[in-house]
């Protein structure tokens, strides 16, 4: 059994789940204001959160107190030197993505923003610094929108041996690394295809809905990817394509969440949706597809979920693992929570506001 709380970002404020003897709301943070990204600091338990106020703009908010007080952090801003490709000054969109740094350095925090910047505190989020060194990458005039008009970073790892080497991944732009704090960065998607190109096997852009890196073994990555699932064991330098064959029962191949087991690099688990110009679940059906193996075979597994007239989809940042419990929410407001690695599933509602992100805490 996991934690006792699961945090909901969602069109209209942060919810609060509280297992208590059964699931319900302890809390509704920033009632009718839309947030992008909610995470708790386990070197602090301090709770982030990421807003997207749709009268005053993005907002980044922390408590220290488990969401009893808030307090506005820095503003985070562009410098006048990040244009965009078409000339014009970049301006924050979206927070997307909130990344505690180690424990070796207590006050690093790293986010991720729409249109594709990094940023990062070794204040404690008093000051934040923008990454020139990624936005300045060559190849950047390439990067374009998906799902928005622009790129978005949404993934963040911090290599836990080394946390000078860290790796991003951007929608669509491709994924990348550092081995020198952010000084200098290298495209690493060998391996990956985007099918939307002329030339799939370019390394800019492509497309990865998430990225994530496995507790266990930190070179092991796994990609939700626009054109498949991606694993990687040499920390990104190749990948290789693990969705399900092509055919009329595949289902293991498109959509947006990933998720690793903190307990082995080669369990993983997605959320399939039917494809990208019929963005719902498959055959009507909702299922979460793992795979014990590395991904040379996948489980669908449905216990307890709607069979039917699903129309769910559930967001890159809507699915979330902890000690061998996961839960994931949709657009639909539908949350559903297994406690035994998705073998079956329990809904705990189905009228919440749409969902972005979802974060046991």
């Amino acid at each position: 059994m996991t934690n006792g709380r699961v945090l909901l970002s969602t069109r209209k404020g942060l919810i609060v789940l509280n297992r208590h003897s059964d699931w319900a709301i302890e809390r509704h943070e920033f009632n009718g204001v839309g947030v992008s990204c909610a995470v708790v600091d386990p070197r602090t338990g301090v709770w982030w959160v990421g807003q997207k106020h749709g009268h005053f703009g993005p907002k980044l908010m922390h408590s220290h107190d488990e969401g009893a007080t808030w307090h506005d952090h820095s503003t985070i801003t562009y410098p006048a030197s990040a244009t965009m490709p078409s000339g014009q000054p970049a301006a924050l969109t979206e927070i997307f993505t909130i990344q505690p740094g180690l424990d070796s350095e207590p006050k690093r925090i790293w986010i991720g923003t729409l249109p594709g910047g990094l940023f990062r505190s070794d204040d404690g989020g008093e000051t934040f610094e923008f990454v020139q060194s990624f936005w300045d990458q060559d190849h950047r005039p390439m990067w374009f929108g998906a799902g928005t008009d622009d790129p978005a970073l949404h993934s963040i790892c911090v290599d836990p041996r080394d946390s000078k080497t860290v790796r991003v991944g951007s929608s669509v732009a491709g994924v990348f690394v550092t081995h020198d704090d952010g000084e200098t960065w290298d495209v690493i998607t060998s391996g990956m295809d985007a099918e939307y190109m002329p030339d799939p096997t370019v390394n800019v852009p492509q497309d990865p809905h998430l990225v994530v890196q496995s507790p266990t073994n930190p070179d092991v990555l796994w990609s939700q990817h626009h054109c498949g699932i991606y694993r990687s064991g040499d920390g990104g330098d190749s990948w290789q394509i693990v969705s399900e064959p092509e055919g009329s029962d595949r289902v293991a191949h498109f959509g947006f969440p990933i998720a690793v087991a903190d307990d082995d690099p080669d369990t993983a688990w997605v959320v399939p949706a039917q494809g990208d110009d019929d963005r719902r679940a498959v055959g009507f059906a909702m299922c979460v597809s793992r795979t014990n193996d590395g991904g040379k075979s996948w489980q669908h597994l449905r216990n307890g979920l709607p069979q039917s007239g699903c129309f769910d989809i559930v967001f890159r940042h809507g699915l979330a693992y902890s000690r061998n419990s996961l839960a994931f929410g949709s657009t639909t407001g539908n949350v559903y929570l297994s406690d035994d690695r998705g073998d079956s599933w329990k809904c705990l509602g189905t009228s919440f506001p749409p969902i972005y992100a979802v974060q046991f805490a």
